[in-house]
């Protein structure tokens, strides 16, 4: 069981390795979960160490879920298209970030939010649980969950057009 989170972690390392590569631009479906499955559950942390599952934020209103990385390029340049977004849809939408545990803490990641002013709810996934569960392929991951838990879009890159994305969700 442990090898395959480390493989699933390392395969993510690659993948993000790559992206320069493959460019910075995706569309839906590179991967991942599918659209039109249920967004699963998986155990993930509070940024002060509590315990969390990821399904207690899915089934209530459309949820982003962004799986990132304080290290990661393609998060950075995605960063104004989630600020914008977040600005757009308060209060209709909620903005769920999960760091990823390669190569960053919890206490790197609550210090990159902060000083980002990042204005959604963050999870570290220390044991790779929402990595697996949710099929990702590399860091810049996006995925869009309806309020009745459905995946309407997945995408990954700097590239994806949140408010398209989201507008799906609704």
């Amino acid at each position: 069981m442990v090898l395959v989170r480390r493989s699933r972690l390392a395969s993510l390392v690659i993948a993000f390795a790559l992206l320069p590569v493959m460019g910075t631009q995706a569309q839906a479906q590179d991967g991942g979960i599918e659209v039109g499955a249920k967004a699963p559950g998986a155990a993930v942390e509070s940024l002060d160490g509590q315990a969390v599952d990821l399904s207690s934020v899915l089934g209530k209103e459309p949820v982003v879920i962004q799986f990132w990385a304080t290290w990661c390029p393609t998060c950075k340049s995605l960063e104004p298209k989630m600020t914008a977004a977040q600005a757009k849809y308060a209060g209709k939408v909620r903005f769920v970030g999960v760091a990823v545990s390669v190569n960053q803490s919890p206490r790197a990641v609550q210090a990159y939010a902060a000083k980002h002013a990042a204005k959604m709810t963050h999870f570290f996934d220390r044991r790779g649980k929402a990595v697996d569960a949710y099929e990702v392929p590399a860091t810049g991951f996006v995925v869009v969950v309806n309020k009745a838990g459905t995946v309407v879009y997945t995408g990954l890159g700097s590239d994806q057009d949140l408010d398209a994305a989201i507008k799906k969700a609704m």
